[in-house]
Protein backbone atom coordinates (compact mmCIF):
# COMPACT_ATOMS: atom_id res chain seq x y z
CA UNK A 1 0.00 0.00 0.00
CA UNK A 2 1.36 3.18 -0.74
CA UNK A 3 1.78 6.51 1.59
CA UNK A 4 -1.50 8.55 1.75
CA UNK A 5 -1.55 12.10 2.72
CA UNK A 6 -5.13 12.16 4.59
CA UNK A 7 -6.98 15.00 5.24
CA UNK A 8 -10.48 16.69 5.23
CA UNK A 9 -10.49 18.44 2.28
CA UNK A 10 -8.23 15.75 -0.03
CA UNK A 11 -6.59 16.99 -3.26
CA UNK A 12 -5.41 13.76 -5.47
CA UNK A 13 -2.13 15.54 -7.71
CA UNK A 14 -2.65 12.90 -10.32
CA UNK A 15 -6.60 13.97 -11.30
CA UNK A 16 -6.18 17.68 -9.95
CA UNK A 17 -8.90 16.81 -8.30
CA UNK A 18 -10.54 17.15 -4.97
CA UNK A 19 -13.09 16.24 -2.89
CA UNK A 20 -14.46 17.35 0.63
CA UNK A 21 -16.83 15.77 3.62
CA UNK A 22 -18.33 17.84 6.12
CA UNK A 23 -18.07 17.63 9.49
CA UNK A 24 -22.19 16.09 9.10
CA UNK A 25 -21.47 13.14 6.34
CA UNK A 26 -18.54 12.78 8.54
CA UNK A 27 -20.91 12.05 11.79
CA UNK A 28 -23.45 10.02 9.51
CA UNK A 29 -20.49 7.86 7.96
CA UNK A 30 -18.94 7.14 11.20
CA UNK A 31 -22.22 6.37 12.80
CA UNK A 32 -22.97 3.81 9.84
CA UNK A 33 -19.26 2.22 9.90
CA UNK A 34 -19.64 1.92 13.95
CA UNK A 35 -21.86 -1.08 12.94
CA UNK A 36 -19.66 -2.84 9.86
CA UNK A 37 -16.64 -4.92 10.81
CA UNK A 38 -13.26 -2.86 11.26
CA UNK A 39 -11.77 -1.59 8.15
CA UNK A 40 -14.73 -0.94 6.51
CA UNK A 41 -15.21 2.54 4.55
CA UNK A 42 -17.23 4.19 2.43
CA UNK A 43 -16.90 4.40 -1.04
CA UNK A 44 -18.30 7.16 -3.03
CA UNK A 45 -17.86 7.02 -7.35
CA UNK A 46 -19.90 7.89 -10.01
CA UNK A 47 -21.22 5.24 -13.00
CA UNK A 48 -23.22 5.74 -15.90
CA UNK A 49 -26.76 5.75 -15.90
CA UNK A 50 -29.42 6.97 -13.77
CA UNK A 51 -31.88 9.88 -15.76
CA UNK A 52 -29.44 12.54 -16.67
CA UNK A 53 -26.77 10.65 -17.48
CA UNK A 54 -24.05 9.91 -14.20
CA UNK A 55 -24.91 8.48 -11.05
CA UNK A 56 -23.74 8.63 -7.39
CA UNK A 57 -22.66 5.30 -6.38
CA UNK A 58 -22.44 5.04 -2.46
CA UNK A 59 -21.05 1.62 -0.97
CA UNK A 60 -19.41 -0.08 1.77
CA UNK A 61 -15.80 -1.26 0.78
CA UNK A 62 -13.21 -2.80 2.96
CA UNK A 63 -9.91 -2.60 0.10
CA UNK A 64 -8.33 0.54 -0.42
CA UNK A 65 -6.40 0.38 -3.95
CA UNK A 66 -3.30 2.50 -4.66
CA UNK A 67 -4.69 5.05 -6.30
CA UNK A 68 -7.81 5.89 -4.41
CA UNK A 69 -8.14 9.37 -2.80
CA UNK A 70 -8.83 8.71 1.09
CA UNK A 71 -10.62 10.78 3.07
CA UNK A 72 -10.78 10.52 6.73
CA UNK A 73 -12.78 12.85 9.12
CA UNK A 74 -14.29 12.18 12.65
CA UNK A 75 -14.04 8.56 12.78
CA UNK A 76 -14.93 8.27 8.87
CA UNK A 77 -13.02 7.24 6.33
CA UNK A 78 -14.31 8.07 2.35
CA UNK A 79 -12.77 6.29 -0.57
CA UNK A 80 -12.78 8.08 -4.09
CA UNK A 81 -11.57 6.27 -7.03
CA UNK A 82 -9.11 8.71 -9.86
CA UNK A 83 -11.92 7.91 -12.57
CA UNK A 84 -14.72 9.13 -10.06
CA UNK A 85 -12.87 12.04 -8.84
CA UNK A 86 -12.30 13.48 -12.93
CA UNK A 87 -16.29 13.53 -12.60
CA UNK A 88 -16.53 14.52 -8.98
CA UNK A 89 -13.34 17.10 -8.63
CA UNK A 90 -13.96 20.11 -6.17
CA UNK A 91 -17.34 18.22 -4.91
CA UNK A 92 -18.41 18.41 -1.52
CA UNK A 93 -20.22 15.56 0.52
CA UNK A 94 -22.50 16.40 2.61
CA UNK A 95 -25.30 14.68 5.18
CA UNK A 96 -28.76 16.76 5.12
CA UNK A 97 -31.29 16.09 7.90
CA UNK A 98 -34.59 18.33 6.52
CA UNK A 99 -38.41 17.93 6.49
CA UNK A 100 -38.31 16.33 3.70
CA UNK A 101 -36.03 13.29 4.84
CA UNK A 102 -32.29 12.46 5.35
CA UNK A 103 -29.95 12.14 2.72
CA UNK A 104 -26.03 12.19 1.68
CA UNK A 105 -25.80 15.22 -1.07
CA UNK A 106 -22.73 15.49 -2.95
CA UNK A 107 -22.56 18.93 -4.42
CA UNK A 108 -20.52 18.83 -7.60
CA UNK A 109 -19.21 22.03 -9.52
CA UNK A 110 -18.93 19.87 -12.57
CA UNK A 111 -22.62 19.17 -12.95
CA UNK A 112 -24.23 20.98 -15.63
CA UNK A 113 -27.77 19.76 -14.40
CA UNK A 114 -29.26 17.17 -12.41
CA UNK A 115 -32.50 15.23 -11.49
CA UNK A 116 -34.46 16.31 -8.60
CA UNK A 117 -33.09 13.13 -6.41
CA UNK A 118 -30.07 14.65 -6.22
CA UNK A 119 -28.50 11.42 -7.35
CA UNK A 120 -28.09 11.61 -10.80
CA UNK A 121 -26.22 14.26 -13.15
CA UNK A 122 -24.74 15.29 -16.35
CA UNK A 123 -21.71 17.31 -17.33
Amino acid sequence: MSDLQVETNQTDAASGGSFAVTESAARQIAKILSAEPDGTMLRVSVEGGGCSGFQYNFTLDDTRTDDDLVIERDGATVLVDTMSLMYMGGSELDFVDDLIGQSFQVKNPNATASCGCGTSFSI
